[in-house]
C-alpha cells in the first residue's frame, strides 16, 4: 500500500497563496506519477495538476500560469504552489498517485481544505 499526507491547507484572501505538500510512504517504488485532485461542494472532482517521475507536468486549464507542481522524489514528497488565489480555487485538495503501468490515480490522501475569501 502507499500512505499520502496532505498538509498546508487554509484559509487565505483572493489573491494570496498557499503551498500544500504531500508525503509519500509505503510501496511507493510502484509509483510513476503524482498529483492534485480538488472538488468543491456539489462539484465533480478535477485534476488540478499532475507530475510523472521524470518532470513532465500537466494542468488544468482554470491553473496554468498560477499553480506550479513539484515533486522531491529523494524525499518522496510532491507540492503544489498556488498562486493569486481566486475564490473559486475554494475546494478540498487531494493527493493522488498513480501506479506504473496504470493510467488511472489509485492512492489517495485524505486532503486539506483550501478556501480562499475575504
Amino acid at each position: 500500500q502507499v500512505q499520502l499526507v496532505e498538509s498546508g491547507g487554509g484559509l487565505v484572501q483572493p489573491g494570496g497563496s498557499l503551498r500544500l505538500s504531500c508525503a509519500a510512504s509505503g510501496k511507493i517504488f510502484r509509483i510513476n506519477a503524482m498529483g492534485w485532485y480538488r472538488q468543491a461542494p456539489g462539484m465533480q472532482r478535477e485534476l488540478v495538476a499532475g507530475i510523472t517521475n521524470d518532470g513532465r507536468t500537466n494542468y488544468a486549464d482554470s491553473v496554468k500560469g498560477r499553480f506550479t507542481i513539484s515533486r522531491d522524489n529523494a524525499k518522496n514528497t510532491v507540492s503544489l504552489q498556488m498562486n493569486s488565489l481566486k475564490p473559486e480555487d475554494t475546494a478540498d485538495y487531494v493527493c493522488a498517485a498513480r501506479n506504473s503501468g496504470s493510467l488511472r490515480y489509485s492512492h489517495w490522501g485524505r486532503g486539506t481544505q483550501v478556501t480562499v475569501s475575504s
